[in-house]
């Protein structure tokens, strides 16, 4: 899609054909698209199809309601945030946490405005910038879709040249996809992750999205760190500067803190500087913290408050002799521990009327999915299989899951 078929779409015929398209499905798209190309110009009406098939799709990020009134391009809807998750961090910078919340503030890169969206929300004005004109046009269309024209000012321009000199805070959220697909090196985003820091560490507040998988040595030493799981998949990371940032320590200076955030909820754990909990024998139950929490390196704060330890010490299990449930980790009781053999596992869940298992592995050179196929399962009956270590060895534990997430006490 270009701007003049994006145009076209904000006229009277296009939001016809989008309305006609209300209840759009897959299965019905060469015969809607037959029947309304018999009173639509063809290029309406595939810029409207697209624009169904990409609401539709939106509904997983934004919500229905949402979805059904915004627009989309293929890219924006691919890396735009997660409205939960955008929320929540709009929600930080407008004073739902410990930090004073900021009145204005400039999201660079801001795509089709999912972020600028969630900010304004907050009651936070916004500056959304990005250098290319049709992401520019669908994040101001956004913005008057669901009332928040006057709240959020689109500009179209290279990030470089936007003067921040006036806002609270800055939102930077640099393309981590290139032509071959996601890019790991923080200095190969779009701007580079140095660029973003030096502009973050010219106001009072400022966030950088980053991806999950970012080195802990490659955040700066003045901002904290944030990883952020939704549903239990790991969505970002994010470096916070400014107010509130540091954490005291004995000595009265200030540590980053770093943190595990897991929504909806939203529960937050913080870094406590824990060393590595000691590893042990498996227990009756096993424990697989959240993503976000590995990703944080808070392992150790899991285990010291689940009283347990881990099953080898280079494997993010934790295991305990007593059942406990954290929003931070799901428990297993287990029921066997066995060095890892295909036939013997084959025989137990043949012999235990197994049909259905799922396959967890960490630290096992099995693939899930060619396991499956070899384990021929059939029954009534169900079980959790890890394949991982214990102590240095291949080995099997079998168990089920104790149950849903709830806090602590």
């Amino acid at each position: 899609m270009d701007r003049e078929a994006f145009a076209a779409l904000q006229g009277d015929e296009g939001q016809a054909l989008l309305a006609a398209l209300k209840d759009y499905r897959p299965e019905d798209e060469l015969a809607a698209a037959t029947r309304l190309r018999r009173a639509h110009p063809p290029e309406l009406v595939s810029a409207a199809l697209a624009q169904a098939r990409l609401r539709q799709r939106a509904v997983a990020k934004f919500g229905a309601q949402d979805a059904a009134r915004m627009y989309f391009t293929p890219d924006g809807l691919e890396q735009s945030t997660r409205a939960g998750v955008a929320a929540y961090r709009a929600a930080r910078f407008a004073g739902g946490g410990a930090e004073p919340g900021v009145r204005e503030l400039a999201d660079l890169c801001c795509g089709i405005g999912g972020d600028a969206i969630a900010l304004a929300r907050a009651g936070v004005r916004v500056l959304a910038v990005d250098r290319d004109p049709l992401t520019c046009d669908v994040a101001r269309a956004n913005a008057a879709a669901l009332g928040l024209a006057d709240r959020i000012e689109v500009r179209c321009q290279d990030v470089g040249d936007a003067d921040v000199s006036g806002y609270d805070a800055v939102f930077v959220d640099p393309a981590r996809r290139g032509g071959r697909g996601r890019i790991f090196d923080p200095e190969a985003y779009s701007p580079p992750l140095s660029w973003a820091v030096e502009v973050a560490r010219r106001v009072s507040r400022a966030a950088l999205k980053v991806a999950p998988g970012i080195p802990h040595e490659a955040v700066p030493h003045d901002a904290g760190a944030e990883w952020i799981s939704m549903g239990g998949e790991v969505k970002e990371a994010v470096l916070w500067f400014g107010e509130g940032t540091g954490a005291p320590t004995g000595s009265g200076t200030e540590i980053p803190p770093v943190r595990a955030t897991l929504l909806p909820g939203p529960h937050t754990l913080p870094s406590r500087g824990l060393p590595d909990p000691p590893a042990g024998p498996v227990g009756r139950y096993l424990y697989e913290p959240d993503g976000a929490v590995v990703r944080a390196h808070l392992v150790a704060e899991v285990a010291e408050q689940l009283g347990g330890r881990l099953i080898d010490p280079t494997i993010a299990y934790v295991t305990s002799d007593e059942a406990h449930v954290t929003p931070y980790a799901t428990g297993y009781g287990i029921t066997d521990v066995l060095p890892f053999n295909l036939k013997r596992l084959r025989a137990l869940l043949r012999d235990r009327g197994v049909g259905v298992a799922t396959i967890k592995k960490r630290g096992s050179a099995v693939e899930p999915s060619e396991l499956r196929k070899k384990l021929r399962l059939e029954g009534p009956g169900s079980c959790t299989v890890f394949l991982t270590r214990v102590a240095g060895a291949p080995t099997m534990l079998l168990g089920h899951p104790l149950g849903t997430r709830a806090p602590v006490g």
